[in-house]
């Protein structure tokens, strides 16, 4: 019986915005958790991140925006990875949000046992 392989996720930091340090705490807070983390590092385009992404074979791509681009941004990487043909990649993220867009993703001070969480029952490693 083959065992699973580890869930791999990207954390990607799009757009201007120089703050990092939530993107690397919920990095290390997967990783701890025993998932495969890729980081990408600030300031990084879709295009590159959806390219990190096919080239990485990850199961999820978490984005952190703190700059209030978020809806483009995200939808920018949603719109790059089904043109690849990786719309099979999970998207999720947080960051500085709006009121009106809390219910759809992560803010500061979410606990990372929430996106812990939330990674496992609804990212799955394919094969």
């Amino acid at each position: 019986m083959m065992a699973e392989r580890k869930v791999r996720v990207l954390v990607a930091k799009p757009g201007l915005d120089g703050h990092d340090r939530g993107a690397k705490i919920v990095a290390r807070a997967l990783r701890d958790a025993g998932f495969e983390v890729i980081y990408t590092g600030l300031h990084q385009t879709p295009e590159q991140i959806v390219a990190t992404a096919v080239q990485e074979d990850v199961d999820a791509v978490g984005l952190s925006v703190l700059s209030g681009a978020h809806n483009y941004l995200f939808g920018r990487v949603l719109d790059l990875l089904k043109e690849k043909g990786a719309d099979d990649i999970a998207v999720f993220g947080g960051g500085i949000i709006p009121q009106e867009d809390i219910k759809e993703l992560f803010t500061p001070g979410t606990s990372t046992q929430d996106i812990i969480r939330f990674v496992r029952e609804n990212i799955r490693a394919v094969a």
